[in-house]
């Protein structure tokens, strides 16, 4: 197989990652590193350093409009910026001392988390309540639109939320994802945020999470330019054209595919990495 036909087919392949990560919420990057691994035969650490890149490439395009739209809460994201970027470092530090075969086992786990979270319904809330100490006094509380208008809602957990943030980070740095299940997890679960609110700050921060781990993997030389390009046009173009069709796709199917791909890969990446295959 020529150099053409392989990059062309690594392209089609992020393209549809990309597609399917916009439609269920998720991302494409959580798709690519299985993908390049096991399809396509590609060192585990070279996949992470070019699905670092395609994440940073979609996140700093989406996270544009949402903070446009008036979804994202800026002050919340820079604050927990601070924990995940720290932890992304800690994470590609570590990336480079653990074997491939360990990331692998790590990774399948996630996957099985991030398919069982696809898979469950989030209603929409907003605490309407006196947010805690630590929130008042960062001025974190905000609000966000709804179709009755402007809808206020108070900030819980902080110190919690914060902590997570760090273990999100890490997970970034070691596995090259955007790692947004945790970062929604903290804020949804832990700061009581609204659904929406959660998933717009975490992809408002996905992208400096990922930018701070990529410079430790380039450094190492793990960016290959000519696997890192398809793979970020690929992704960010399939992220555009499933935003598109979003509004019309019969979700709760998606999420079903997305939530059976998932597994399927979780469960082979889990047996290379048992097995040494990787």
């Amino acid at each position: 197989m020529s150099a053409l036909t392989l990059t062309l087919i690594i392209g089609a392949g992020a393209f549809a990652a990309g597609v399917l990560g916009a439609l269920t919420g998720l991302g494409g990057g959580i798709v690519i590193v299985p993908l390049l691994t096991l399809v396509f035969g590609v060192d585990i650490r070279y996949a992470i350093g070019a699905s670092l890149v395609s994440v940073i490439a979609t996140s700093s395009g989406a996270a544009a409009a949402y903070v446009r739209e008036g979804y994202t809460n800026i002050r919340i994201g820079m604050l927990l910026e601070v924990a995940t970027t720290v932890g992304a470092i800690v994470g590609a530090y570590v990336a480079g001392l653990v074997s491939p075969n360990a990331i692998a086992v790590i990774f399948s786990f996630v996957l099985l988390y991030s398919a069982w979270r696809s898979g469950r319904r989030h209603d929409e809330h907003a605490d309407t309540g006196p947010s805690d100490r630590w929130a008042v006094r960062l001025r974190l509380p905000g609000s966000y639109p709804t179709p009755r208008g402007k809808q206020a809602y108070a900030v819980h957990g902080v110190p919690g939320g914060f902590s997570l943030m760090f273990v999100a980070g890490i997970l970034s740095g070691l596995l090259g994802i955007g790692s947004g299940v945790v970062k929604v997890l903290a804020m949804d679960q832990v700061m009581r945020l609204p659904f929406k609110v959660s998933t717009t700050t975490s992809n408002f921060m996905i992208g400096v999470t990922a930018a701070a781990s990529a410079g430790i993997y380039l450094s190492r030389g793990y960016i290959d330019p000519g696997l890192a390009l398809p793979v970020m046009l690929g992704v960010l173009s399939g992220a555009l054209v499933g935003a598109r069709l979003l509004a019309g796709a019969p979700t709760r199917v998606l999420r079903m595919i997305f939530t059976v791909i998932i597994v399927v890969l979780a469960f082979e990446m889990l047996y290379k990495g048992i097995t040494g295959g990787l």
